[in-house]
């Protein structure tokens, strides 16, 4: 006969299994990242075309926030049944994103919509409701318009200057790798953590994880915005 004990032991193994697998996983993604989180050329200057492709590789994983997304992104869209076709809809918004930003067409508020970002796509993949594909694309390309933004703001603009070529460069590398984040994490949720289906916790507790982070991100960014409106310094 099942006790209430043995049951309470049995879930509560269920679930350090669960959250143990989770973790490894976004290690096994993360940690590779924070190692190669550098400028590839150390910080030489962007010169031909090869540099700016390894500039564009580098450059995304110096933010923990644009890696998180690009991860939920895979993971949510692998419930799409068009796991290899709804990341692509985030990396070509996301290119143009940072191709007007170089232009000098910036998107206002870029670090709360990021943060929004976050916690929306990791909310609904929390939720274990998957997204149908037309809704998912609509998503994935309002949120790429805002991070590739930043990207443009914080990078391209600089070494914009160092010709057409290098510009091109980095936009490559910039969507080569976050489309290769995307479809890895999807790929491991599917063939590693057995997430087949949006219901499974393994995909949940990913979920968890970054709208956690979104939450975190968001109120910080809500009280800049307070702080900015008094005056008060941050």
């Amino acid at each position: 006969m099942l006790t209430t004990n043995k049951l309470f032991s049995f879930i509560n193994f269920r679930t350090r299994n669960c959250v143990s697998a989770t973790a490894a996983g976004l290690s096994a993604i993360l940690i590779p990242a924070a190692a190669q989180a550098h400028h590839p050329l150390g910080g030489m200057p962007m010169e031909t075309f090869a540099d700016g492709v390894l500039s564009g590789i580098g450059h995304p994983l110096l933010g923990f926030d644009h890696l998180f997304f690009v991860i939920i992104v895979g993971i949510a869209a692998l419930y799409t049944g068009r796991a290899l076709v709804a990341p692509a809809a985030y990396i070509a918004a996301m290119l143009v994103g940072c191709f007007l930003m170089v232009s000098g067409v910036g998107l206002p508020l870029k670090e709360t919509v990021i943060g929004l970002s976050l916690l929306v796509v990791g909310g609904v993949v929390l939720s274990g409701r998957a997204l149908g594909l037309v809704p998912a694309l609509i998503l994935f390309s309002a949120f790429g318009l805002f991070h590739g933004s930043a990207f443009g703001n914080a990078i391209a603009a600089q070494e914009a200057t160092a010709g057409t070529p290098v510009l091109v460069g980095y936009l490559i590398g910039l969507g080569i790798l976050q489309y290769a984040i995307a479809v890895g994490a999807g790929w491991v949720a599917k063939n590693l953590f057995k997430a087949k289906d949006a219901q499974t916790i393994q995909a949940r507790l990913a979920g968890a994880v970054v709208a956690g982070v979104g939450i975190y991100l968001t109120l910080e960014n809500a009280e800049g915005l307070v702080l900015n409106a008094l005056g008060w310094s941050a």
